[in-house]
């Protein structure tokens, strides 16, 4: 069979599953059911490969082509078909409104009423039915996303208004996803109900479908959308469309608001009558489907076009590989939802991420409360145990379903390793160790003074462990059943004991797997104990975020009697959880140990370092929630206005990268040049700082901030702490470790690895390491040790010597590792990024130049210095690449330097070597 034939056979499957009655142009009648496809029908511009009625009158035509064709360039030929029917034929519009291209195997669709229309890549064609009640509409669905009226911002936070707003916005310009990143507990679920709310009443969207990760999620979801309250009416939104939560594979076409698991609408599109609704209690993190590629096939009953837009919540979890076609299959706007964004979900999305909404800003503006870290060490846990053969001691056997135990004398000798523990071996003591430890320190260490046990989310291994942990809590506590329970998929309704843990005083700590790990709303919660490990970072962020919401005093108190205001939660690290290579959001408050005053006398003079401006931050959101609206007012009058808030936020802002590049940007157009400097940044950098701080030259300010926090913090004991050696702040012995063992490295290879011969053997004049060797480095690094990641070292130093490292978080560029490298070895005293040492030597060799370059040589100067700086090198090709190219590429830098090039760029080269 020919090609074309064969992707004409497939067509004819797709629009018959599709509800279409195919005929030939000899034979056909128009009017033989709802939707005709008539072959090879005549236009006046030609021969379509189908002719498409509904009810007798045209509507659309398809072109088909043989598999493999790029339909991209075909959708203009379908378009002269669309513009020129016959004049006697009968037509819904004229020109028709809908063109198909296909292959059989791919298949492009557009409605030629959509402003700027654009082929858009669909699963099937759309149903006889749907072009009717499309064609009918007065305008498309496309066109009535550029007519939002504006959005109230009346009950919105700002980043919920911004997030709606620019989301709308990427409505508008028929992008078909988009990306709402906002940190945990900031609202995103009030953002997506809002915005489904516009979509319905603004935008006539037929249905939503609001994607959850598990069945409880669904019904968080389903609660807050019915008492949803729009600003502009007296009804609830349940009032005024039908929500449903799917609990069977029967779709209400009624509803405007479909709840669902991906699971279930898998279900559905298989044509499975029932779903078993325990399926979908576990989330996607859990569900062990590994490299396996679900195919979507089509459902007549749940076609394609069934929905216009989809909501996906918590779209951080790992479903774009295993459920991707599932998600594509819908001709619909797709929106995700999540505070942990993997590099997975921004390419889903098209990096089209329409709001930016960080833990660290949720902080500042006291959505959320930080958090303070402390690692739990036993020595089981640490290093595992070894056990002697001894006839006289018995070993108990658990049966894993069972739990049934026998015990038999131990023949044989047992060793065990951490990784071990709590999976083929259980230590009894080392799990009442960690617990016991918990309880002698509550009110000492972390909560003191207090004493009602705080609300505490427990992270076990597996059910198992969560039994072990729950008996042995309630030992070491001398409390009943019901001061500890465990809350997994296994207990008797979870769903009842969420309810409780949240609302009610007991239970006190809850013990779980993965049910409350994500998405589970507690706001009482003040202490998570981690017991289990995690190698996800996203899923790490998850379940931190469940200690992270702010409260009202008053409502922490209904469950938590001697609690005072919430301004911060803490993890306990029992496993090392905290300690492995994760990208995730670290405390603002980096500078603990440095008081107050002494934090912001640094600031005042000059020490404007983004840690420093982080933990001053951190500071005043916390006291943010605990001061009263005397309090308030008392430092609005010596602040310029400004509330603790508002303070805490600046100071985020000025540390914020793209802040920085906007003002940067900003700085370089108003002295007409179209791309920002590395001193635009710098002065950009500094102006930001400069205003965020500028009130806190005021020392009546910086004495009633003062005065304020000793007043609620004077019971602290942070030296006991410190003293602590099984129970500390984490971070430091960790940090320790990691350096030292960088060091060692370092010395025992630095006569066999090039990089280091090169930067610890040469003198000065001859330390000429090339990127690559860099690159070698850094990867021989990561294999001996993962913590040997650059930005990883970075912080272990950071953590040591505060004062000695400049920059939090630079590591931005891989020559950074040179400046490790000469830290580690006392070689440098100050731990700087490499651009800011190249910077140095750059300004010390120009001032040596006496007027030997002009203005426009010094401005290229400067980019080959930052070139080198990232590179180490610059080669002739390099000028015909950015930013040189726009500034006239190599023939420009030739027509600065003349003869002269080469050698400069050698010289350059020199001075700035490493």
């Amino acid at each position: 069979m020919q090609p074309e034939l064969e992707a004409r056979k497939r067509i004819d499957v797709l629009l018959e599953k599709s509800g279409w009655i195919i005929q030939d142009r000899q034979n056909a009648n128009p009017k033989a059911g709802p939707g005709v496809a008539v072959r090879e029908f005549l236009f006046d511009s030609g021969e379509a490969d189908y002719g498409l009625f509904v009810d007798g009158k045209a509507i659309g035509a398809v072109e088909a082509k043989k598999a493999g064709t790029t339909l991209s360039s075909v959708a203009a030929q379908t378009e002269k078909y669309l513009t020129s029917l016959p004049a006697n034929f009968s037509a819904w519009r004229n020109p028709l409104p809908f063109g198909y291209e296909s292959t059989g195997e791919e298949t492009f669709f557009a409605d030629l009423r959509d402003p700027d229309a654009r082929s858009r890549r669909v699963f099937a064609f759309h149903r006889p039915e749907t072009l009717r009640e499309w064609v009918q509409q007065p305008d498309t669905l496309r066109a009535r996303l550029r007519q939002f009226p504006s959005l109230p911002a009346f009950g919105l936070r700002e980043c919920q208004r911004l997030a709606i707003h620019n989301l709308e916005d990427s409505f508008a310009a028929n992008r078909p996803r988009a990306l709402i990143q906002m940190a945990t507990g900031a609202g995103k679920t009030f953002t997506a109900i809002t915005f489904c709310y516009r979509l319905i009443k603004f935008a006539k969207a037929s249905r939503i479908l609001f994607l959850v990760d598990r069945r409880s999620l669904g019904i968080q979801a389903e609660g807050e959308f019915r008492a949803y309250q729009p600003v502009d009416t007296t009804n609830k939104l349940s009032e005024l469309y039908t929500i449903q939560h799917l609990q069977s594979n029967v779709p209400d076409n009624n509803a405007k608001v479909v709840i669902s698991t991906i699971q279930r609408v898998y279900s559905m599109l298989r044509g499975e009558a029932q779903f078993d609704a325990a399926n979908e209690e576990r989330s996607s993190y859990e569900m062990g489907t590994g490299d396996q590629v679900l195919e979507a096939v089509y459902s007549r009953s749940l076609p394609p076009e069934y929905f216009d837009f989809i909501v996906i919540d918590e779209c951080h979890r790992s479903i774009y590989k295993t459920w991707r076609q599932v998600l594509e299959y819908f001709d619909a706007f797709l929106i995700g939802l999540t505070a942990t964004p993997s590099k997975l979900t921004f390419g889903f999305f098209n990096r089209n991420v329409v709001s930016e909404y960080s833990y660290d800003d949720s902080v500042a503006d006291g959505v959320n409360v930080g958090y303070d870290v402390y690692r739990l060490r036993t020595q089981v846990g640490s290093a595992g145990a070894r056990l002697e053969a001894n006839p006289e001691y018995l070993l108990g056997k658990r049966d894993r379903q069972t739990r049934n135990v026998r015990w038999e004398s131990m023949a044989d000798d047992l060793t065990y390793v951490p990784q071990e523990l709590d999976r083929s071996v259980v230590a009894v003591d080392q799990i009442r160790t960690v617990l016991r430890t918990f309880r002698d320190r509550l009110f000492t260490d972390l909560f003191p003074g207090r004493t009602v046990v705080p609300k505490t989310l427990i992270f076990a291994k597996d059910d198992s462990h969560a039994e072990d942990i729950t008996r042995i809590a309630r030992e070491e506590f001398g409390k009943g059943n019901e001061f500890c329970k465990k809350i997994t998929y296994s207990a008797q309704d979870p769903q009842g004991l969420i309810k409780e843990f949240r609302n009610q005083h007991y239970p006190r700590i809850a013990v779980s797997v993965d049910m409350i790990s994500t998405g589970t709303d507690i706001k009482p919660l003040e202490c998570l104990l981690f017991m289990r490990d995690v190698k996800s970072p996203t899923y790490f962020e998850q379940m931190k975020g469940r200690g992270c919401r702010s409260i009202k005093l008053d409502d922490l108190k209904t469950v938590t009697q001697d609690a005072g205001p919430k301004t911060h939660f803490v993890i306990i690290d029992a496993i090392g959880v905290t300690e492995s290579c994760k990208k995730e959001s670290q405390p603002l408050d980096c500078k603990k140990t440095v008081p107050l005053e002494k934090l912001m006398e640094r600031i005042i003079w000059g020490d404007r370092s983004e840690e420093n401006l982080s933990s001053l931050a951190s500071r005043l959101a916390r006291l943010d929630i605990e001061a009263t609206p005397e309090e308030q007012r008392a430092i609005q009058a010596v602040s310029g206005g400004a509330d603790l808030s508002t303070l805490s936020h600046r100071l985020v802002h000025a540390s914020d990268p793209d802040a920085i590049q906007e003002r940067a940007v900003a700085l370089a157009s108003e002295q007409g040049r179209a791309e920002a400097s590395e001193e635009d940044v710098r002065k950009a950098t500094s102006a930001l700082a400069e205003e965020a701080t500028a009130p806190f030259n005021e020392p009546k300010l910086r004495v009633l901030l003062t005065d304020l926090r000793r007043r609620r913090e004077q019971t602290i004991d942070e030296i006991t702490q410190d003293e602590l050696l099984d129970f500390s702040p984490a971070g430091a012995a960790n940090a320790q470790s990691t350096t030292e063992n960088f060091r060692d490295y370092i010395e025992r290879h630095k006569d066999e690895i090039s990089a280091l011969q090169i930067l610890l053997n040469r003198p000065y004049k001859h330390q000429h390491v090339s990127f690559e060797q860099i690159k070698d480095l850094a990867d021989a690094l990561v294999r001996e040790n993962p913590r040997f990641e650059p930005g990883y070292l970075w912080t272990a130093y950071q953590r040591l010597t505060p004062d000695r490292v400049r920059n939090s978080n630079p590591v931005k560029v891989l020559t950074d590792l040179i400046s490790l490298v000469r830290f580690a070895v006392n070689e440098e005293p100050v731990l700087k990024p490499y651009p800011d040492t190249c910077e140095e030597r750059f300004e010390a060799w120009l001032a040596k130049q006496d007027g030997r370059f002009t203005e426009p040589q010094i401005e290229w100067l400067r980019l080959m210095k930052e070139h080198i700086a990232t590179s180490l090198s610059i080669a002739e090709t390099d000028f015909d690449l950015t930013p040189f190219m726009e500034r006239g590429g190599a023939f420009k830098a030739h027509k600065l330097f003349g003869d002269q090039l080469q050698s400069v760029v050698n010289e350059l080269v020199e001075a700035l070597a490493a």
